[in-house]
């Protein structure tokens, strides 16, 4: 798939670069796209919840009332789980949420979310830039010259750029990432995916390791 490279103003340069079949054009697999994602998202998760068992509160241990002769249930401890203010019965524990899945599956994964982009047009070539400074304004005016600016975008770069990820962090629909943190989560959940020149190289070499 071929695609016109354009400048951070938005226009073609005249350029074009060819998109790899091998990692733009795959038949997409949905299963490996949700469980990507699925772990993705569990990976997130901090797993820090935590509620108290009965031995874990803070209370009398005495026996409310005697045991027969009331009518009443046999009732032993204030911390039990039937009470207000009792331990709670099989409550959250802290845990590992995360899980592991193979390589080759993660890679069709994000193959498969960049062929997505690719069919629905949704892939913007830029020329190599750099910003000279770090000014939120900078990345404003390119989301907008190359009317994005409503949409989300993900840019990703071929290596680390302080200047134009610190130019981007304060922007709520734009997030920038090196190829080596391209993930399928952020490439489906962004609606233009933006590459550099360069970037299409280093994924090219990325996936034929």
């Amino acid at each position: 798939m071929e695609v016109k490279v354009v400048n951070i103003s938005g226009k073609e340069t005249g350029a074009k670069v060819q998109l790899p079949d091998a990692i733009f054009g795959v038949e997409p697999n949905d299963h490996a796209i949700y469980l990507d994602v699925k772990q993705y998202l569990a990976n997130q998760r901090q797993g820090t919840h935590k509620s108290k068992q009965r031995n874990e509160i803070a209370g009398s241990t005495r026996k409310l009332h005697k045991q027969k002769g009331t009518g009443g249930a046999r009732a032993g401890s204030v911390k039990s789980p039937l009470f207000n203010g009792g331990g709670r019965v099989f409550g959250p524990q802290p845990r590992d949420y995360s899980f592991k899945l193979n390589k080759k599956l993660k890679s069709l994964a994000r193959k498969s979310a960049l062929s997505y982009k690719a069919q629905d047009n949704n892939i913007v070539v830029l020329e190599d830039f750099n910003f000279d400074s770090i000014k939120t304004k900078n990345y404003v005016k390119l989301v907008s010259d190359l009317k994005v600016a409503d949409e989300k975008t993900l840019l990703v770069l071929p290596a680390i750029n302080n200047n134009i990820y610190l130019s981007s962090r304060n922007l709520k629909k734009s997030k920038v990432v090196t190829a080596a943190q391209l993930n399928t989560y952020d490439v489906l959940n962004a609606g233009k995916l933006i590459l550099t020149a360069e970037t299409v190289k280093t994924l090219e070499e990325a996936f034929a390791k």
